[in-house]
């Protein structure tokens, strides 16, 4: 967003990349991500025309960087992002990050150390609930089976939003549903709309502390085909882009966007509709450093 580069401890809001993708079950290349989106978000303007406000006059923005990974370890990569998270956490920043297949979302909220289990708004054609694939348990079909079994999500204030496809298991979302995990799917979506289901997900997350996922693949392919696992039948960039306008005024101590895979699309559409979903993040984040007088 040609923002200057600084340190964690000098911003409220600290962008961050995560090139990584060594956890995905199929086609890989979103570990690009993080660079083609800086290369789209150069388009991105100072003020949101929905609201006249400027993110980066309501609080200090910058890019962070990439989080360090190791480009063959998994176990390894998940220690050090860890670690970075934890130290954006003790500058006290808020992070926004572009991935990076999803499986970087837990290592994310393990650095945030919330001190009691998080709300989640999940955007995904995926639930990413699955226990494992293929033995492992530890893929980008599975952080958030993870990071409720770990205590870092409150699975009563987790709403999952699009999911579509067809599955391999009719078992696959029972945990999701026995857990209290309020899955939408596309079908419901559709019918009710964006500004019903919006208010049911703000109503069930509260005030307490909420974390934001957006995977790119939310959206349908024939806007967004940059993506290692698509479904078709998915959001508009303009209905994705009314959701997370309406996440404004939550208590959101971070967000992410991931599963860019900029091999699949020399457009680069998707990585610009990733950097574009990003700026509307950063509004949602900056309005909430705002309204905390930090």
């Amino acid at each position: 967003m040609r923002l200057p580069v600084m340190a964690p401890e000098e911003v409220d809001i600290a962008i961050v990349g995560v090139p990584f993708d060594i956890a995905v079950t199929n086609r890989p290349g979103t570990r690009h991500g993080p660079r083609e989106l800086r290369n789209q978000s150069s388009l991105m303007r100072r003020y949101n025309h929905t609201t006249w406000r400027s993110p980066y006059d309501a609080a200090r923005v910058a890019d962070c960087g990439d989080a360090p990974v190791h480009p063959l370890d998994l176990m390894e990569n998940l220690s050090l992002i860890e670690g970075f998270y934890a130290r954006i956490k003790s500058a006290g920043a808020l992070p926004l990050t572009g991935g990076g297949d999803h499986l970087i979302t837990l290592p994310i909220l393990r650095g945030l150390k919330p001190e009691e289990p998080v709300g989640l708004i999940q955007f995904d054609a995926h639930s990413d609930t699955y226990d494992e694939f293929f033995g492992q348990k530890y893929n980008h079909g599975t952080p958030f089976r993870r990071g409720i079994e770990e205590g870092l999500i409150d699975p009563k204030r987790f709403v999952q939003i699009g999911i579509r496809g067809s599955i391999g298991d009719p078992r696959n979302f029972d945990f999701a549903r026995d857990a209290g995990v309020r899955t939408i799917f596309m079908e419901e979506f559709c019918a009710r709309g964006v500004d019903d289901v919006m208010a049911e997900a703000r109503e069930i997350l509260g005030d307490k502390p909420t974390y934001v996922t957006f995977d790119i693949d939310g959206i349908d392919p024939s806007q967004a085909p940059g993506t290692g696992t698509p479904e078709i039948g998915g959001f508009t960039t303009r209905e994705a882009q009314a959701m997370v306008r309406k996440l404004s005024g939550l208590n959101v101590i971070g967000a992410d966007l991931v599963e860019v895979a900029p091999p699949f699309d020399p457009s680069g559409l998707t990585a610009m509709t990733g950097a574009t979903i990003m700026f509307e993040l950063l509004c949602v984040l900056a309005d909430h450093v705002a309204a905390r007088g930090t």
